[in-house]
């Protein structure tokens, strides 16, 4: 059944250098590899809808649409999201349509 207008909210994520992904250092390698194990812990509950990169032409950067009523709580989700060690977090309300199984 298709469930319209749940509150949620597009987060893009964006690395503190211009050249990340491409030359991550062995450090960064392990914080991303502990913010995809976070993320998929959320994918896995319902709490995220879907997160990745973007291979933006401009510069890649990350995103997840998060189920969440406010932003506060939006972001409470990903305060202990390791790659805020190296990345700043924009947050935009969106509602989407999306398929409720």
């Amino acid at each position: 059944m298709l469930q319209k207008f749940k509150p949620c909210f597009f987060v893009k994520s964006q690395s503190n250098r211009p050249d990340f992904p491409g030359n991550m250092t062995s450090i960064e390698r392990g914080i991303m590899d502990k913010h995809s194990a976070f993320m998929e812990k959320l994918v896995m509950d319902g709490t995220v809808l879907a997160t990745g990169p973007v291979q933006d032409p401009s510069g890649t950067f990350g995103f997840a649409i998060i189920f969440a009523e406010t932003e506060d709580k939006a972001r409470g989700l990903l305060q202990n999201d390791p790659a805020q060690q190296i990345a700043t977090y924009s947050f935009f309300p969106l509602l989407a349509t999306f398929n409720e199984k």
